[in-house]
């Protein structure tokens, strides 16, 4: 990966929000499924608002963990989307 695509990813009009304690130590207590979600997330999610948005999702898909992952896509998508220096869409869905 050259370094222009890893600079690439963090390009956003989205705000940006200052980090409280150690965000790695904060990852690793996350779930299993949504550590595995994340590592192909678009958007630099804290595992704050990460871990928010998939108990939202899986109560929303009353345990499903597949479908929260699903709807954890489509949030992020919706955020891209407000986004001005978004991922054409062709690319949201690879």
């Amino acid at each position: 990966m050259g370094i222009a695509q890893r600079q690439a990813n963090t390009r956003t009009t989205l705000k940006r929000r200052a980090r409280k304690g150690d965000p790695m130590a904060a990852y690793d207590q996350l779930p299993v499924e949504l550590r595995a979600w994340l590592m192909h997330a678009a958007l630099p999610w804290s595992p704050r608002s990460a871990l928010r948005a998939w108990q939202n999702s899986l109560r929303a898909a009353q345990g499903d963990a597949e479908a929260a992952k699903t709807h954890l896509t489509r949030i992020e998508q919706k955020m891209l989307l407000r986004d001005r220096f978004h991922i054409p869409r062709e690319d949201l869905h690879a």
